[in-house]
């Protein structure tokens, strides 16, 4: 008889998408939490009935089991000591079935080939001027021309990088990223109805893409440079610097947030940043912001954030769908349904 396929790594997607620990699971089948732990570490195999049992308790087919798992590490998250680590594992797990999806070969439609421009890697001691460099180079080898990049979720698609927006349901967990070798894959809250914000966000885990990849993560200096290779990626040095006003002018300001397609925080700190505003400008700025709840919601919409489409169309594409069902259907539709036009 031949031995029953089983991807130890499956089972712990499976339970981290219920958010579940390994006793919580073993409470809702015939085995152990200790047991349970051996199959996920992949010491021993469970039986066919342990295995209907999971698909039963865990909502996923059994086919699920024996999808080969592409791993990486655990995620650029931010603030992720404020985050629950179950929440985190939950959106994590979500980014592996994205990954899933695009993984499957259909011949209707496939994402391109993934293409991250090769720049050395930074040192976490890197100055600001060095990230700027890197997110120029990044510009120069996809091709991006001068000004304003206008729509940052389409050029990350179409150079191979799985973008989806999902309700993360929490305000702990924000964009992330992992950087699968084959497809890296962005998550967008689409619970954060701003487009500027959304902007900044997918630039933001670009730069833990091309910055870190599977080198290092989990750290304030890597957030740090991230969140400066965005800004530089947005808005080059050489190309706003002069636009930046000096002083607090609002209307100068509005404009410039209509053009570069950023937010007023955004252009703040990058005035101050670039050396065009003082601190103290800076700061009466920042006070302003938040006496007139622009913190909250800014002055200006730029109407709704970026939307994803490479992904939807490998999910509705005919060639998918029949792979498609060794996936949860329920989160199946539910990435669907977030990611459609």
């Amino acid at each position: 008889m031949p031995e029953l396929k089983f991807e130890p790594a499956r089972l712990r997607l499976a339970r981290e998408l219920k958010e579940w620990s390994q006793t919580q699971l073993a409470n809702k089948v015939s085995v152990t939490a200790a047991a349970l732990g051996q199959y996920e570490s992949g010491t021993t195999r469970p039986s066919a009935r342990v295995v209907t049992e999971l698909s039963t308790a865990l909502d996923v087919p059994v086919a699920f089991f024996e999808i080969p798992v592409t791993d990486t590490h655990d995620g650029f998250f931010r603030s992720t000591r404020r985050t629950p680590v179950a929440h985190r594992r939950h959106a994590r797990a979500l980014a592996h079935i994205a990954r899933d999806l695009v993984g499957f070969e259909t011949a209707d439609y496939t994402l391109p080939p993934a293409f991250i421009p090769p720049v050395p890697p930074p040192t976490l001691e890197a100055p600001r001027e060095e990230i700027e460099e890197r997110a120029q180079e990044v510009r120069k080898a996809w091709g991006i021309p001068r000004g304003p990049v206008p729509n940052v979720v389409n050029l990350l698609e179409n150079n191979g990088i799985v973008v989806l927006r999902l309700p993360l349901d929490t305000a702990d967990v924000d964009a992330f990223s992992l950087p699968f070798p084959d497809h890296p894959v962005v998550v967008l809250g689409s619970d954060k109805n701003d487009r500027a914000r959304s902007r900044f966000d997918a630039a933001h885990e670009l730069g833990h893409l091309t910055l870190h990849g599977e080198r290092v993560w989990g750290m304030k200096e890597v957030e740090k440079q991230a969140h400066e290779f965005a800004a530089a990626f947005l808005m080059p040095a050489d190309e706003i610097c002069d636009q930046l006003p000096r002083r607090v002018d609002w209307n100068a300001f509005f404009e410039l947030k209509r053009r570069w397609q950023v937010s007023l925080a955004a252009l703040l700190m990058r005035a101050k940043t670039l050396g065009r505003m003082s601190d103290s400008t800076y700061l009466t700025a920042v006070k302003a912001i938040s006496a007139r709840g622009w913190r909250r919601v800014e002055p200006v919409p730029l109407g709704a954030p970026e939307r994803p489409s490479h992904l939807q169309r490998v999910i509705t594409s005919e060639g998918a769908r029949k792979q498609c069902e060794a996936l949860p259907q329920h989160l199946v539709r539910a990435i669907g349904a977030a990611n459609s036009a």
